[in-house]
């Protein structure tokens, strides 16, 4: 069977073995651990075409498991990854980030907690890579904001990932105010030798100051108004609102710096910014609107819990997920009268408003 290999289109299950090779080295050995696995397996096991088969015994059950699912979450990850080779890279680097990481820097010594804001679907690509740097061994804690946004498994293995390296967690909704009480509680609790220290050396108890930080359009602002029950920080729902370092009192007892995102200043993982681009987290100018859509749409297809189904019921447009542009292209003709950049932006509108569901787009390493 022929493989087309240009553009957005991937191979399907049938020619999978024959797609290996065309990957990067340091790609090629899981895959092949991954593809000896499903070919060894019991004699009754049948692979049917297409990429969203069945694994089924004898006697017709299903026997997809945790470690199928793990499967097609790391399949996912290596095929955006090829996916994303002859596109343009996205890149975005405000003028303001630049003094904003130096002044946050000068701000970081004042910080007591540091209160790291991550997007709850993607929190990998929403980890600044110098992060852990600035930091150093003041104590901090990780919020996974729009936590309304993911599946309850989705949350759950999350929290196990970070538990188990000892990172405390709080998810949150900055617009409805979820987890914005347990998090100010933990703030206080965590910094109360600060005041210890103080009192020991016969100085007077100060408020307790945290640094609220992370990428752009994360819900930074919003999680602080939310705390303070009044809009005293600017917010809306695109990156690059905040342009300047703010602290602001919450009460009697807690400091908080509200800053602008920060980026770095070239992203070397592509992965991650077409996953900033496709949740809105990043500069709309960065990127072509009708590339990320038609990885969004591929992705879809691929992601357990989504599918092709999903694609169908909503615009009943028929697709195997192989590929996007087609699928894009298709629905510029059936409903914007061949505009693909408004047929691009609706999908990507449509997944950020839960049309397709709610589900993160990255899973804990462990479980890919």
């Amino acid at each position: 069977m022929a493989v087309q290999y240009s553009g957005l289109c991937l191979p399907n299950s049938i020619t999978h073995l024959c797609f290996l090779q065309h990957r990067p080295l340091h790609l090629r050995q899981p895959l092949k651990a991954c593809a000896s696995t499903h070919l060894q397996s019991s004699p009754t096991i049948q692979i049917i075409g297409g990429s969203t088969s069945q694994y089924r015994n004898g006697n017709g059950s299903s026997i997809l498991d945790s470690r199928r699912v793990e499967d097609d979450w790391f399949d996912l990850e290596t095929d955006l990854y090829q996916w994303i080779k002859t596109l343009r890279p996205v890149q975005w680097y405000p003028g303001h980030i630049a003094k904003t990481e130096r002044e946050l820097k000068e701000q970081l010594k004042l910080m007591d907690v540091v209160v790291e804001v991550r997007d709850a679907r993607i929190p990998m690509s929403t980890s600044h890579p110098q992060m852990d740097l600035w930091i150093g061994n003041r104590k901090r804690i990780l919020v996974l904001n729009r936590e309304d946004m993911i599946s309850t498994s989705d949350r759950n293995a999350w929290a196990a990932h970070f538990a188990k390296q000892g990172i405390r967690v709080v998810f949150s909704n900055g617009q409805l105010g979820m987890g914005s009480m347990k998090l100010s509680r933990l703030a206080k609790s965590l910094a109360d030798d600060v005041n210890v220290k103080r009192r020991a050396r016969g100085l007077l108890p100060r408020r307790v100051r945290a640094g609220i930080v992370g990428y752009p359009n994360v819900g930074k602002s919003s999680l602080i108004n939310r705390l303070l029950k009044r809009r005293m920080c600017p917010a809306a729902p695109r990156p690059g609102v905040t342009r300047e370092l703010r602290w602001v009192r919450f009460g009697k007892d807690l400091e908080l710096l509200d800053s602008p995102g920060i980026i770095p200043m070239r992203i070397s993982d592509q992965s991650a910014a077409i996953k900033l681009a496709i949740c809105d987290d990043i500069g709309e100018r960065s990127y072509d609107v009708a590339d990320i859509a038609a990885l969004l749409v591929q992705m879809l297809a691929r992601i357990p819990s989504v599918g092709t189904k999903a694609l169908y019921n909503r615009y009943r447009i028929e697709t195997d997920g192989q590929s996007g542009q087609i699928f894009v292209h298709k629905l510029a003709v059936q409903l914007f009268s061949g505009n693909v950049h408004q047929a691009a932006f609706r999908i990507l509108t449509d997944f950020r408003k839960g049309k397709f569901g709610w589900f993160a787009l990255e899973r804990p390493p462990s479980l890919r």
